[in-house]
């Protein structure tokens, strides 16, 4: 876990934390984690792999091992925005809902890289909406 960015700058005990509320499961290339519209019960972080991103509007971004998903609709209690599709086989962290709340809790750090990453997901995704609109490349 030490190789993922988003726990980065976490010590020992937080880590240990981490490792006693997730899982790690691993997943076929192919395989479909999340679906659109269905209940979100998971937040992933990938550790090995590549996923891509399907969201209404189209396949967007392909997220990298580092990365994550499935915090949306964690945090806001809506169905999932995005499918996300295995591109190669998958080793995930898996923290379900029972224990993200807790997780976020006793881990600060958690929250500050996670809205970090947020933010930026959003300054890109109004980007390409002004670039859509003004006919422009969105790179």
């Amino acid at each position: 876990m030490q190789r993922v960015p988003l726990f980065s700058g976490f010590n020992d005990k937080e880590l240990r934390r981490v490792a006693e509320l997730a899982r790690i499961v691993d997943v076929p290339a192919g395989t479909a984690v999340t679906q659109i519209g269905e209940p979100g019960n998971s937040f992933f972080v990938i550790i090995d792999g590549t996923v891509a991103v399907r969201t209404p509007v189209g396949t967007g971004a392909q997220l990298h091992p580092g990365e994550f998903f499935g915090e949306m609709s964690l945090l806001d209690g809506e169905p999932r925005s995005a499918t996300i599709v295995a591109t190669t086989d998958l080793r995930l962290l898996v923290v379900d809902r029972s224990h993200f709340w807790r997780l976020l809790d006793e881990t600060p750090d958690l929250i500050r890289g996670m809205l970090t990453i947020l933010s930026r997901r959003v300054r890109r995704l109004e980007q390409t909406v002004h670039a859509i609109l003004h006919g422009t490349n969105p790179t």
